[in-house]
């Protein structure tokens, strides 16, 4: 995992702020997530494994970043996104093994954070 947490940093010094960065990737993994609940009609929808494997390797490298000992955050920020990616990977874990709509809607909206659609002036449709 290395690699793509280099990657992650490369490509956030070239292009973007890091802050903007995220949040457009975690805007994305909410998109492609709320695509697959809204096509859900009584069995896993088509997309799905990809969807979920976008946003695990998000948190994953985010995860990676937030507990480096060079991260500049400070200690109780990276602690409270250290435990909320512990719980996206269990919820992740409980989608792939026993895959359920409902369980969705909480990795959506976690991956919303308000505050990061204000800043980027987003007008996204709400997980039902």
């Amino acid at each position: 995992m290395k690699s793509a947490s280099e990657a992650y940093a490369r490509i956030a010094r070239e292009t973007a702020p890091p802050r903007e960065l995220e949040a457009t990737l975690l805007l994305t993994a909410a998109a492609r997530l709320q695509a697959i609940y809204d096509a859900w009609k009584g069995k896993k929808p088509q997309g799905f494994d990809e969807a979920l494997l976008y946003n695990r390797r998000l948190w994953t490298v985010l995860l990676n970043s937030v507990t480096h000992n060079d991260n500049r955050l400070p200690a109780k920020v990276r602690e409270n996104i250290t435990r909320l990616g512990v719980w996206i990977m269990a919820e992740t874990y409980s989608l792939m093994t026993d895959p359920k709509p409902d369980h969705l809607t909480s990795i959506i909206r976690i991956n919303r954070v308000p505050h990061l659609q204000g800043r980027l002036k987003l007008d996204l449709p709400r997980a039902a």
